[in-house]
């Protein structure tokens, strides 16, 4: 059998209705209140990795009218480019910022990403940062950045306990226009890391397969599928 690709399809189903809102109720509403423009001002994600936080960003971006100007931004793809990456952003009406981790102790950066809340302050814009941690328990080279980030309206994504992964993944299959039954979920969940990421990416994999043999997603489908394939 060819090796199956698992290109990660998660930016263009990045939406809040991919997104299971189970513990993140309150936050889903604040974002759609940022991306109407309803609500400025700074707002921090704080969420451990494959939480949600890109998704959450994205998302926001997706969800703004089209008359408002917005990006998203994450800083693990920019770092190479250096602190002038975020020169001209202050000028959208919206910057989603992640990987803000990234930044803090190194001065340059700090000193840009400062610049950019400042610029986005002075124009009436709102910033989104997210990040593994709330930005009190970071370690900041210029402390007047971490106070303010501190100061912003402060959301912990919950991350999704195992009911609530098998509902994000029958969520996304059906998006996508497949049904994965609740048998299948809990397969994939006992013989893979129980993380969204690597979750989202078997069943970009798993439909495919589907779609060019016509099958359904049974266990035994995905077992041929995935024989071969090393669980971590």
């Amino acid at each position: 059998m060819d090796q199956l690709p698992l290109g990660l399809r998660l930016a263009d189903r990045a939406v809040f209705a991919t997104f299971w809102p189970a513990g993140n109720e309150q936050l889903l509403a604040h974002l759609h209140r940022v991306a109407g423009g309803e609500a400025c001002g700074v707002t921090w994600l704080a969420g451990p990795r494959a939480s949600g936080k890109s998704h959450l960003l994205q998302a926001t971006c997706a969800f703004a009218p089209a008359p408002r100007r917005c990006g998203f931004f994450p800083l693990a793809q920019l770092k190479d480019l250096g602190p002038a990456a975020l020169e001209g952003l202050p000028r959208l009406d919206l910057v989603c910022l992640d990987d803000v981790q990234l930044a803090c102790g190194h001065r340059e950066w700090e000193l840009a990403l400062f610049g950019l809340y400042r610029g986005l302050e002075e124009g009436g814009g709102s910033l989104i940062a997210a990040a593994p941690e709330p930005p009190a328990r970071l370690h900041w080279e210029l402390a007047d950045l971490g106070s303010r980030f501190t100061a912003a309206a402060i959301h912990v994504v919950r991350p999704l306990d195992e009911a609530g992964q098998r509902d994000a993944l029958m969520l996304r299959a059906r998006v996508r226009g497949c049904e994965l039954p609740e048998d299948v979920a809990l397969w994939l969940q006992r013989r893979y890391p129980r993380d969204m990421g690597t979750l989202y990416q078997l069943l970009d994999t798993l439909d495919s397969a589907a779609l060019v043999a016509q099958r359904r997603l049974t266990v035994p489908f995905i077992r041929s599928v995935l024989q071969g394939r090393a669980e971590p």
